[in-house]
């Protein structure tokens, strides 16, 4: 199988759309049903959720306290307008996040949430959220178990990479499949 992986000169919102036009594009290709995006204010997901046609679409959000401790980044009134458009919105605690992060947070050192988040860095930040928000997907029961998904990350705002794999849960992180690199910033953040 031959596929072409598009690389952006660049990371970040400008990506956006672009990005979103080659995940659908593979999506229909692979007739694969359920995608995934990550969001802090409902940008991304609304260009996905307005050119996507019958797809399962499964937002994920920065936890609560993620900026802010007791706020959330999204606002009401755009979740409810995603839901109203026919995604499911998950806001959780983040797989790599959590208590690992507090603990760093206490008393330093690294965890090996953070380690597995910084090797996925290594490939660039948006392929960490792809993996994260796809075993963040599965743990909720959003998307069915042991089907390729699409998920879709990013680089500060908007999104700029994109992914075919087959998630696992949480518990069985190690055998994740990342199967196609479809777009992602050339250089890190």
């Amino acid at each position: 199988m031959n596929c072409l992986v598009r690389y952006w000169d660049k990371f970040g919102r400008k990506n956006t759309k672009g990005t979103i036009e080659l995940a659908l594009k593979r999506a229909e290709e692979l007739k694969i049903k359920d995608m995934v995006i990550a969001t802090c204010t409902g940008y991304s997901a609304k260009i996905l959720l307005n050119k996507a046609k019958d797809k399962n679409i499964v937002v994920v959000t920065h936890q609560a306290g993620f900026a802010r401790p007791g706020e959330m980044e999204i606002k009401p009134e755009v979740v409810e307008f995603l839901k109203k458009k026919g995604a499911k919105v998950y806001t959780g605690t983040h797989f790599f996040g959590g208590f690992g992060r507090a603990i760093r947070f206490k008393f330093g050192g690294l965890e090996p949430e953070e380690i597995a988040a910084n090797t996925l860095r290594i490939f660039g930040e948006g392929i960490k959220v792809a993996v994260e928000i796809a075993i963040m997907a599965l743990d909720a029961g959003l998307i069915p178990y042991d089907r390729e998904i699409i998920s879709i990350g990013g680089t500060g705002s908007g999104v700029d990479t994109a992914i075919v794999c087959l998630p696992r849960h949480g518990k069985d992180f190690f055998n994740f499949e990342v199967r196609e690199i479809i777009c992602k910033p050339r250089k890190r953040r």
